[in-house]
């Protein structure tokens, strides 16, 4: 049930490797001819220059008094610098902590909010004539306390004196929430900045999120006091309200907010994107209807709040709600051509592919059209016509860097060089002349670079290209990629990992590794493949076989049907994929013991698990699953009604693709492990199954961690993790060749 987030990465097998396989620079910022970039080196701000590398010192530590930088951002001019530190998770990331602004004219650093608690500001950010800094406040901001408040309002700061004005309220409500988000909209939407200066700083944008008629799940928490108490998180099930939210305009001289008036019901549509459009005081902003199957694009007027009717996009089964390109996490478009066009996303021709749409005649056309998926849009270079994105069309495992020209509509252009093959990541400047580049595969450690575009020119290399990958390492690295095609004439990517020592005369116990969901591919040529840090040790040297293949529903490219053919069947297309495509394993590869056949999933993954152990025990015989949802309907509404439809049309459709339904089929083994204090998939799920499992008399195995999260990262869980995982799947999947 995870997204496809950076906090993905922590809780599936894969999970330490991917993150440092794939992690570009942060805290990054060109200078303007993009010559250098500033950016964080021991706890100093630095500006790295392309063609010599030297260092020049910005900012030292010492004149900052060795506040510890975790990000940073400078003042449209310059002259003053806006750190942040001391930070603290919300939900997923470290989105609140103290700020600090320090004048590189005055030679003074002052700390913003005096008087508000520590680490309560968010989202801080600039005023375009660099004498103001607008953020957000959050009340009570510790989650350990009961009845926990989740105001949050707006506040700007005038840096010349300090004064402090309030410009939002949250008056007698517990859950008005300005300028950020709820949990359900961070989560599913990758919404957590919720406000936008204009371009003169005379106005702000912000969302408004009324979660009062959301109800509270209540977390127990019953270690930490001699009296258990409860942590409420405001969390909308599927069937329940949907968080009201709506877009507000500042006024600042004025000191008023104009409401934008979009049609509908503020409790019955999401607004995930907005963004002011450039040079105009109007605002673009994407309503998404409950079904997530009808997108609207409004041009809302700022100062009376009228909206019309822009562009739409309808699909049979879901809208993809993308933040579409980097650094814009408020907009899921890129505005071109002074404004009066923008880049999209969209599948409707059964690809996606990016769209220029103009705003004044309402031309649509699509820039990348071919059989392909543009799997990242990334930049788009106007003064050459180079429009970059990631993509990878003939093979679904790896990504690769392309571009093609909006104006001359030609041939799809490779950028990334032939010989590197595997998984490309790529951080561009915003006049695309340079890029940060990050490359692996599965037999080539993490090799980060800088290229300039758009010949791909590596910057400060010695090595040649045939010395980044190695043949030898290929030929002797034990995975392998492969294609199976099941009875069902699905056809679907995989990798091997084949015991060491393998000999072709004996039979192997298998170990799959499944996620098989909308959010994520696990078949992917890069860094990290084949190897499962859960196992506590080497399941090649101990003899096992481990496996993965992605079937349909996962987001690997190869259209808009193999995505969303998963529509209102997760738990049934995806699980009985898992199963055909095992069989067609075991087709392809004899040395496989069908005897000892083992499963294992996090998440999404998890319900996966269970599903392959309840619906074909006669394949599956020993599963390990991790935080999974074992009844559709106790997850929350905007992830599960995406992707299965409308509960209250086809509430069978849930029932049938929960595990909970097919817990009388079991006949294996199963170990079932869950944090207490999983705000995403509820604790609720694993006492839901123990009592299905105890109404069927079955025997199995439970492990809790209290007060552990989704990621279970808290308090040493993961090592004692590693250790259950490893001792169960010896036991009930005895390992080595027979």
């Amino acid at each position: 049930m995870m997204k496809n987030s950076i906090y993905l990465l922590f809780i599936l097998p894969l999970l330490f490797i991917e993150l440092s396989a794939q992690t570009l620079p942060s805290d990054l910022i060109w200078n303007d001819d993009e010559t250098a970039y500033y950016e964080i080196k021991e706890n100093n701000i630095v500006l790295t220059h392309f063609d010599s590398d030297d260092q020049q010192l910005i900012l030292s530590s010492e004149e900052i008094g060795n506040i510890n930088i975790e990000s940073f951002s400078f003042s449209k001019n310059k002259n003053k610098v806006l750190l942040f530190t001391n930070s603290k998770k919300v939900w997923r990331y470290n989105t609140r902590g103290d700020y600090w602004v320090y004048d590189f004219e005055k030679k003074v650093i002052e700390k913003l909010g005096d008087g508000f608690d520590e680490s309560s500001l968010m989202f801080a950010k600039f005023s375009p004539d660099d004498h103001h800094v607008a953020y957000v406040y959050k009340e009570n901001t510790n989650t350990s306390v009961r009845n926990r408040s989740t105001k949050a309002n707006i506040y700007i700061e005038n840096l010349e004196n300090n004064t402090i004005r309030k410009l939002t309220s949250s008056e007698g409500t517990e859950k008005l929430i300005n300028g950020t988000f709820d949990w359900v909209y961070e989560e599913e939407f990758s919404c957590r900045d919720g406000f936008l200066f204009n371009e003169d700083g005379t106005k702000i944008a912000f969302w408004q999120v009324n979660a009062n008629k959301v109800k509270d799940f209540h977390m127990i928490n019953n270690t930490d006091s001699i009296y258990s108490y409860t942590i409420p998180v405001e969390y909308p099930k599927v069937g329940e309200e949907l968080t009201a939210v709506k877009v507000g305009v500042i006024d600042l001289n004025k000191e008023k907010i104009t409401w934008m008036s979009i049609p509908g019901a503020e409790d019955k549509f999401f607004i995930p994107r907005m963004t002011w459009i450039p040079g105009k005081d109007e605002l673009m902003i994407q309503q998404l209807n409950r079904n997530q199957n009808h997108s609207k694009i409004f041009i809302s007027n700022s100062v009376n709040g009228n909206s019309k009717l822009l562009l739409e996009d309808i699909d049979s089964a879901w809208v993809d709600v993308r933040t579409a390109w980097p650094n814009q996490p408020q907009a899921g478009w890129k505005f071109i051509n002074n404004g009066k066009e923008f880049l999209y996303v969209s599948e409707k021709d059964g690809w996606s592919h990016i769209h220029k749409y103009n705003i004044k005649s309402h031309v649509d056309k699509v820039v990348t059209a071919g059989n392909y998926d543009v799997i990242k849009p990334l930049s788009y270079d106007e003064k050459n016509d180079k429009l970059y994105f990631i993509a990878s069309p003939n093979n679904p495992t790896e990504r690769y860097l392309y571009y093609v020209s909006i104006l001359q509509n030609d041939k799809l252009n490779r950028v990334t060089p032939e010989t590197l093959e595997g998984y490309h990541n790529y951080e561009i400047s915003p006049k695309s002349k340079y890029a940060f580049h990050t490359f692996s595969n599965y037999y080539t450690r993490p090799f980060r670079s800088t290229v300039s575009l758009p010949n791909h020119t590596f910057i400060g290399q010695t090595k040649k290209l045939s010395e980044i990958t190695s043949i030898l390492q290929k030929k002797s690295h034990p995975l392998e990629f492969f294609k199976i095609t099941t009875v069902d004439e699905v056809s679907m990517d995989g990798w091997i990992v084949k015991p060491t020592d393998f000999d072709p005369t004996k039979k192997y116990p298998v170990l799959f590794y499944f996620y098989s969901e909308p959010a994520r591919q696990t078949s992917l040529n890069r860094f990290g493949a084949g190897y499962n840090p859960l196992y506590n040790g080497n399941l090649q040297d101990d003899g096992y076989v481990y496996v993965t293949f992605d079937g349909r529903g996962t987001p690997s490219p190869k259209g808009r049907e193999w995505r969303k053919s998963i529509y209102k069947k997760i738990g049934q297309i995806n699980v009985r994929d898992m199963a055909m495509g095992a069989k067609a394993v075991f087709e392809k590869f004899s040395f496989i013991d069908q005897d000892r056949v083992a499963v294992h999933g996090w998440s999404g993954g998890g319900s996966a698990t269970l599903n392959c152990l309840f619906q074909y025990p006669e394949i599956f015989h020993t599963g390990i699953a991790i935080a999974a949802v074992t009844n559709q309907l106790t997850y929350d509404n905007i992830y599960q009604e995406r992707y299965m439809g409308d509960p209250f049309e086809g509430v069978q459709n849930y029932i049938a693709g929960s595990p909970l339904t097919y817990v009388e089929n079991f006949k294996g083994n199963l170990l079932y492990i869950h944090g207490t204090g999983d705000d995403n998939v509820h604790y609720q799920n694993a006492e839901l199954l123990a009592n299905e499992m105890i109404k069927h008399k079955k025997v199995f195995y439970m492990l809790p961690y209290p007060n552990r999260s989704h990621s279970l990262r808290e308090d040493n869980a993961i090592p004692h993790l590693r250790l259950m995982f490893t001792d169960f799947l010896r036991k009930n999947c005895p390992p080595g060749g027979r």
